[in-house]
This record gives C-alpha cells, sequence and structure tokens, in this order.
C-alpha cells in the first residue's frame, strides 16, 4: 500500500472516530479543562532561543509503515528524559489506531514538563482544535496533503484564537505554493518522507528552503539522524528538527536524544550562524 493511499485510509478513519468522540466528549466538557484557560508556550520561540538545539523530540510508538517501534516506552521517563538532554520541545502522536498514542500521553507530558509540546495528529476538523488546547497541547499540526487551502485558514485560524501555533506539514513545492497562509501558519515543516513510496531524502528540505517565505520558522521533519545533517540543514535556514524514529528505536530514547545535543553542540561555529 502506498503512503499516499494510507493517508486516504487514515483520513477516513479520523473522520469516524472524531465524530464518534465529539458525541462522548462535548465542546463544553473540553472548554471546561484546566488546560483551556492557560497560556500556551511559543514553540516557535524555543526554537530561536540561543544555543537551542532546535531539536523536536518525538514520542512514538509505532507508525503504519513500520509496525511497533517501542511498544512499552514510558511517557514520563522519555518526555523528561528528552527535556533534561536538552531537546527544544516535545512532539507527541495522540492518534491511537495507526499510531499507538493517546490524549492522555500528551496530558501526561504536560504535566511533568515545562516546554513546548505538539499535538502530532491528523486534524480535520476545529473539534480536534478545540481538543488539543483542553489536553494542553501548546501547538498543532496541519497537513497540508489531507486538507485545502481553505480548511487550513479555518483551522490554523481557530487554533491562534486559542493561543495555540501551527506547524503546517508540507511534502512539496507545490504543497507549500498552495498552502503557506501567513494568516493561519507559524512554523513550516518540510517531511523528507515521499508520499508514494516511503523514500526519505533530505533533499527535499533543501530544496524547498528557498521556497519557504522569511516570515515561517523553517522546520525539517523525519530521515535526520545526525549532527552533520541538522549542520547541513541549518545553514540554509532550517531552525527547528523532529525527529521521532530515530530516538524511538533506542530502548531509552532520552540517551539517544542526549547523545545528538552532544553532537550538535559540537558543530563548527559556522554551521549555526545565519
Amino acid at each position: 500500500m502506498s503512503q499516499s493511499t494510507i493517508l486516504e485510509t487514515i483520513v477516513a478513519h479520523k473522520r469516524k472516530e472524531v465524530s464518534a468522540r465529539q458525541e462522548l466528549v462535548p465542546v463544553k466538557l473540553l472548554e471546561s479543562s484546566l488546560y483551556f484557560q492557560s497560556k500556551p508556550l511559543s514553540m516557535r520561540q524555543y526554537l530561536l532561543r540561543e544555543n537551542s538545539s532546535g531539536l523536536i523530540a518525538e514520542f512514538k510508538r509505532k507508525s503504519p509503515s513500520k509496525g511497533w517501534i517501542n511498544q512499552y516506552a514510558s511517557v514520563e521517563r522519555t518526555t523528561l528524559g528528552y527535556m533534561q538532554a536538552g531537546a527544544a520541545a516535545l512532539s507527541i502522536l495522540t492518534d491511537g489506531e495507526f499510531f499507538g498514542g493517546k490524549n492522555e500521553d500528551l496530558t501526561l507530558a504536560r504535566r511533568i514538563n515545562f516546554c513546548p509540546i505538539l499535538r502530532k495528529d491528523f486534524v480535520v476538523g476545529e473539534y480536534q482544535i478545540l481538543e488539543a488546547k483542553s489536553i494542553g497541547a501548546d501547538a498543532v499540526l496541519l497537513i497540508a496533503a489531507v486538507l485545502t487551502p481553505e480548511e487550513i485558514h479555518t483551522l490554523g485560524g481557530l487554533a491562534r484564537s486559542l493561543g495555540l501555533e501551527v506547524l503546517l506539514e508540507v511534502h512539496n513545492g507545490e504543497e507549500l505554493a498552495r498552502s503557506a497562509d501567513a494568516d493561519a501558519v507559524d512554523l513550516i515543516g518540510v517531511n523528507n518522507r515521499n508520499l508514494h513510496d516511503f523514500s526519505l531524502s533530505l533533499d527535499t528540505s533543501m530544496e524547498l528552503a528557498d521556497a519557504i517565505p522569511n516570515e515561517f520558522l523553517k522546520v525539517s521533519e523525519s530521515g535526520i539522524s545526525t549532527a552533520a545533517a541538522i549542520g547541513q540543514l541549518r545553514e540554509v535556514g532550517y531552525r527547528g528538527f523532529l525527529l521521532g524514529e530515530a530516538f524511538m528505536r533506542d530502548a531509552r530514547p532520552e540517551r539517544a536524544c542526549a547523545a545528538l545535543v552532544q553532537d550538535i553542540a559540537a558543530l563548527p561555529k559556522a554551521a549555526v550562524t545565519f
């Protein structure tokens, strides 16, 4: 099954799942959450901090293409370890069917970490934006491949009205050109995974770097595993680097994160100058 077909399957399932969840947990209940009234942290600011590693460290138990990656990983130990290692922010998968996550994973990470947290899921409607705020997220992911420009504008606008930042994920220049909405998006993430054949290439991020308007903070996603790669991406303007499997494949993901942070700190100054 191609990645694009998997994406279609995930989105179809997500629409049914969200519809059912909305009946169980009405918006009024979401709005009564402790986190709904709190002020979110800025992922953008944390990534731009002086001496920031730029790492958005992801907690992900499995994926549709790889199956289980780290089924029994501890949310508490892993996310707290990521932060202690020097990650700039967290990304938490909350999709259950395909990624083995749940909303409670993010809320637990929020409870024990003072850092920006991205809610990584397949957003298809406004309910999920309100839900993200209610579970303690600071930022949400919108995927250009599954949303129209109008949907991105509406969903991103709602997220921003709640104080959440918006990371827009694109896979190619066409998605970038039609979806880069400065009124609805704060960060643009280039996913280095080809939607059709699963292949990974940092060339995707390198080729799109100059095409991303300067008002958006640039994030490179997937296929990054070395400080050398991060150095190359920094040189063309990226300030955020989202890593999931590279850490989660390790029995102790936080140790893998710590090792990479050390390597990043050792990069030549030229590689971190903009």
